[in-house]
Parts: C-alpha cells; structure tokens; sequence
C-alpha cells in the first residue's frame, strides 16, 4: 500500500508532534486536577505512538529502496533506441548472464 506524500506527512506530523503533546498534555492536568487513569491513558498513547512511529519507519523503508531500485535500472527511452546495448547490471545480480 503506497501513502499520498500529504497522507504521509499528517500522520507524520501526528506521530512525532500530536500524540507526544496529547500524552503529556493529559498526564500534567491528570496530576493537577486528579483527572482519572493518568498513567494508563498516557501509556496507551505512546504505545499507540510508537506503533505508528514503527509502521511509517517500515513504510519509508520500503519506498526508499523502491526509488533505489527505480533509480538504477535502465530507463525505458533508453532500451527503446538500443535495445541490443549494454547496459549496466549490478554484480550479484542472479539474473544477470555471465
């Protein structure tokens, strides 16, 4: 699954600003008022915040090496106008006649 670069940047934006301020938020007007479960509702939240920090790590993980890949083989013009010709693949690329 493949996020739109503005989906990517809000949940972003909510997992390294939002839910941080949200958890500590609750936790200091738990502490100032006697609001219930400080310690439960704030543990939940970086739980959840750690969970989604680790999937959109994966998720740029995996489109980085997408573009690295993308980068590196032939462009499609250029097998067009020589479609016979040498073009450059990567040692220990199993596909790759000797």
């Amino acid at each position: 699954m493949q996020l739109k670069n503005e989906t990517y940047n809000i949940l972003k934006w909510v997992v390294m600003i939002a839910l941080p301020a949200l958890g500590t938020f609750y936790f200091a007007l738990a502490k100032i008022w006697g609001l219930p479960y400080g310690t439960e509702i704030v543990g939940t939240i970086s739980a959840v915040t750690v969970f989604l920090g680790a999937l959109i790590g994966v998720s740029t993980q995996n489109y980085n090496n997408l573009e690295q890949q993308n980068a590196s083989a032939p462009e499609l013009d250029d097998m067009m106008e020589n479609p016979f010709g040498d073009y450059d693949i990567e040692e220990g690329d199993e596909n790759a006649d000797s």
